[in-house]
Parts: C-alpha cells; sequence; structure tokens
C-alpha cells in the first residue's frame, strides 16, 4: 500500500502549491502545513512528466485510426497547442525551494532534468518559448528565448544533473520511477542526453553545439556517464490495480468503441510477420479474407487519411482491427515511458549509422527490436523465428528508414510524440496523406500555434518571436530552427 500513501502526500502537495487564493488563506493557521517537503512533491512530478499514453499522438503518428467524428490530429488539422507545462516547471521550482530549506541537493539535481525535459517538450512543440525568464514569478511578460540557446543550455544543465547525483549516496525519498535508486536516474539522464543529441542531427555540423562529440563522449565514458544498460533501467512509470493508479485508458469505453488499427501500421506488421500485432491489435470479427494457415491475415486496419464515412463502414463491417483489449480491460497493463532502453538503442544504432559512434549499428538495432519484443511479452521462440528473416536486418542505403520504422513499432501508443518528431527530423516511417478525408491541404504539420493566452498576455515578445522564425507567421506548416 506505499503506493497509495504516496499518492495521498501528493495530493496534499499538489493542492497546497496550486490551490485557488481565498481571504483566509492569509491568515496564520497552527493546523495547517506552511510547506511541503521535496519527498512529497517529487512523486507528481514524476506522474505528469512520466505520462506518456496519448492517444492523439498514436492517431498523428499513424499508428491507430479514430471514427467517432474528424479527428483534427488524425487528420493533421490540429491549431493552437498549450502553455500548460509550466504549471508543471512551477511544482519543479517549488521543490527546488523546499529542497534548498533542508539540503536536498538531490532533489536540486533531478529538478534540472525535470525542468529541462518540460522546456524541451514546450520547444519541440512551438520553436522559441519563454526560457530564461519563464520561471520569474515578477516577470509578467518573459522574452521568448531562440531554440538554439535552449539546446545549448538544456545539454549543459543535464550534464550537470549527472555530474550532481555522481557526487550524491543518499537514497532519493518519495521516488516511485527508481526507488531512490541514484545510478539508475543517471542513467536515464545521460540516456535523455543521448535523445536530445540525436534530436539535433541536423545541426551536427554547428560548432557552438558540438553534437556528434558530445554524443561521443558520454558513450566513450561509462563511468562518468553511464547509460541504460538493459530494460530494467527504462525510465518507466508501472500500473497498479488501486484507485488513481490504473492504466489511463482503463474502462475507457471511447476506446473500446471508437479507436481501431491504422491500416499502414498493421500492414506493415503483416509484411515482416511481426508477432507484436498479435499483442497490439485485436483480431477482425469478419473472416472475408481470411486464411487459416496465416494468423496475420485475421488483421487490418482503417487508412488514417482515409474518408470517415468509409472507415466507419469498413469498421462496422467487422473488416477491421481494434485495439488489443487489454488496452481497455487491464487496469495494470503494460507501463508509460519517458524513455525506455529500446529507445535507446535505436539511438545509438542512428549514431552509428551517421558516424557519430564507432561500433555494429546492426547489433544495436536488434538490441532495440529484442528490447522492444520483450516489452510486449513475445514469446522467444516468436523473437527469434521473427529475426531470422533476412529482411529484418539493416540493408545498406536504408539503415535510417528501417531504424525509424522499427522505432515507430517499438513506441506504439506510449512516450508520446517522440515518434512524431522523429518522423518529422528524418522523413520516416512515411505517414499517409494521399486519402480523402486529409485536411491540411495533404501536409503534416510541423509544429503547434502558439497558445492564444500569449496573444492577450505577451503579445509584443509573441509577436517578435514569431517575426524572427516563421516568414508565413503563426502556422501549423512553418519549419522551426531544430529541422532546418
Amino acid at each position: 500500500m506505499k503506493i497509495t500513501k504516496i499518492y495521498i502526500l501528493l495530493s496534499i502537495a499538489v493542492l497546497g502549491v496550486t490551490g485557488c487564493s481565498r481571504v483566509d488563506d492569509f491568515h496564520d493557521d497552527p493546523n495547517r502545513p506552511k510547506s511541503v517537503d521535496a519527498e512529497n512533491i517529487l512523486p507528481g512530478i514524476e506522474v505528469s512528466a512520466f505520462s506518456n499514453i496519448k492517444a492523439e499522438a498514436a492517431l498523428a503518428s499513424r499508428q491507430l485510426t479514430y471514427i467517432n467524428g474528424v479527428n483534427s490530429q488524425q487528420y493533421y488539422n490540429w491549431q493552437r497547442g498549450s502553455f500548460g507545462v509550466y504549471d508543471n516547471i512551477k511544482q519543479v521550482e517549488k521543490m527546488v525551494e523546499e529542497a534548498n530549506k533542508k539540503g536536498g541537493k538531490e532533489y536540486i539535481a533531478l529538478a534540472r532534468f525535470f525542468k529541462s525535459y518540460y522546456f524541451i517538450s514546450l520547444s519541440e512543440t512551438f520553436g522559441d518559448i519563454p526560457y530564461s525568464e519563464a520561471i520569474n514569478s515578477a516577470n509578467f511578460y518573459p522574452k521568448y528565448d531562440d531554440q538554439k540557446s535552449i539546446y545549448k543550455n538544456v545539454l549543459n544543465e543535464l550534464a550537470l544533473a549527472n555530474t550532481e547525483l555522481s557526487n550524491l549516496n543518499t537514497p532519493i525519498r518519495g521516488d516511485i520511477i527508481y526507488n531512490g535508486d541514484l545510478l539508475k536516474w543517471r542513467k536515464l539522464i545521460n540516456s535523455y542526453r543521448l535523445r536530445i543529441l540525436i534530436d539535433l542531427s541536423k545541426k551536427a555540423d554547428d560548432p557552438d553545439l558540438n553534437v556528434k562529440q558530445t554524443f561521443a563522449n558520454i558513450i566513450n565514458n561509462p563511468a562518468q556517464n553511464p547509460i541504460m544498460e538493459t530494460s530494467e533501467d527504462s525510465g518507466a512509470l508501472p500500473f497498479y490495480n488501486l484507485v488513481n493508479n490504473r492504466y489511463p485508458f482503463f474502462n475507457s469505453n471511447d476506446l473500446q468503441t471508437a479507436y481501431y488499427m491504422e491500416q499502414s501500421f498493421v500492414d506493415k506488421l503483416k509484411i515482416s510477420k511481426d508477432p507484436r500485432l498479435f499483442k497490439m491489435a485485436e483480431k477482425k470479427t469478419s473472416t472475408v479474407g481470411t486464411t487459416p494457415t496465416d494468423p496475420f491475415s485475421f488483421y487490418d486496419g482503417l487508412y488514417g487519411s482515409g474518408d470517415l464515412g468509409q472507415n466507419s463502414t469498413k469498421a462496422s463491417n467487422g473488416l477491421a482491427s481494434r485495439i488489443n483489449p487489454r488496452y481497455f480491460n487491464d487496469p495494470i497493463n503494460e507501463p508509460t515511458l519517458l524513455m525506455g532502453y529500446a529507445e535507446l538503442q535505436f539511438v545509438l544504432a542512428e549514431a552509428t549509422v551517421r558516424g557519430w559512434i564507432s561500433g555494429n549499428a546492426n547489433t544495436y538495432y536488434l538490441k532495440g527490436i529484442n528490447a522492444s519484443m520483450s516489452f510486449y511479452k513475445v514469446s522467444p521462440t516468436d523473437v527469434a523465428t521473427y529475426l531470422a528473416q533476412t529482411s529484418i536486418n539493416l540493408q545498406s542505403g536504408k539503415e535510417i528508414e528501417q531504424i525509424m520504422d522499427q522505432k515507430h513499432t517499438a513506441l506504439f501508443f506510449n512516450t508520446g510524440w517522440r515518434i512524431f518528431y522523429d518522423q518529422r527530423r528524418t522523413g520516416f516511417p512515411k505517414f499517409n496523406t494521399d486519402g480523402p478525408g486529409i485536411l491540411n491541404n495533404g501536409k503534416i504539420p510541423k509544429r503547434w500555434m502558439y497558445p492564444s493566452s500569449e496573444i492577450n498576455n505577451n503579445n509584443t515578445n509573441l509577436n517578435n518571436a514569431i517575426s524572427k522564425q516563421y516568414p508565413s507567421g503563426d502556422n501549423i506548416n512553418e519549419t522551426m530552427w531544430l529541422i532546418k
């Protein structure tokens, strides 16, 4: 019942930090706590950061389709995003404030990681964002920092977080991810650094960023920069069959009735005879087009950019597979990942192909596939049969495409928008836009428009940021610095 206690304390912490002010809040009450320990704030921050099972991302990434109306993510017609993540950053700052009162250096180091993670999530959504002045409560009109400086500063903060944790030997109290294990946190932080560096692949030759050398330095000094070594090191938040701790789509009627597998995704798994399909999808109810000796023939999907009416008809005729019922029937199911071991192996494979580090790209790539198979609990026999196919190994000239295709499968309905951002950067896997239902003139959006709250509250700085970055204005098809 320890996890329940943690969540009760978490609720108290959140209420204490974000509750609405009333007149009596300004009077001293000897029975009301005036502060909350950092260890009680940490779980809420962890839950927010690690909660990365997002249906909208799966729709945009051509893994799932939706039939209860025209979905803007699926049909690529989204508009404005949100700056709500800044509320999470305020919570991290509150943890730092409380840690400073008692000398909790471990929480200050973790705060560097969480703030970096949140700032990057905002920047990869919009482009330039408030960063250096964002958490100054006295400044109501923070300037926008350019994306390059944000990434440069984040990499420095992550390196410092790793160093600070390496100098400590006190377990992190309140930690619900690694149960206080400092080494595992360092492995996650350094693995995340590698993710950020691979995200900068289009800036690999920028001397100010030193991307390739920094990547190699991390890999070549494992004593100072440990990274994930097994799936047990994954940055994962498990679920429990307890109130407020269950899988986020448990008992979701919408997931049960409106979400189907995406056709091009299913076709990819069928062609390669990928046993993960059976863990992700349910058999279609119709036997039309099936072959008893071919278990893959019992699965199909709906075309992501297809006409909604046609997709709905195909689904109602039993010709498409729903998402596997475990996603809405199992209160525990699989954990949500901030970053998993499989993803790291694909990052290392890509870096090797690009010549950033030495080693065998195919070895890293196959480790990624094996880790993904293990995550989905595929039997060793089925894994061996799958890997025995010569077409699975990396092929000369197609390495990046194959790595991204496998990453696309490994991150199914998990790890947030990660695979969408990888596709935006590399062009792989190909997301279909040729169906009659597509919006946005058949284009895949590159970003979100800034939130309307900034128009009302910080208009001058917002307009300066837009004019500096986007010649055609604040629209979803403009290209941010990161992917130019």
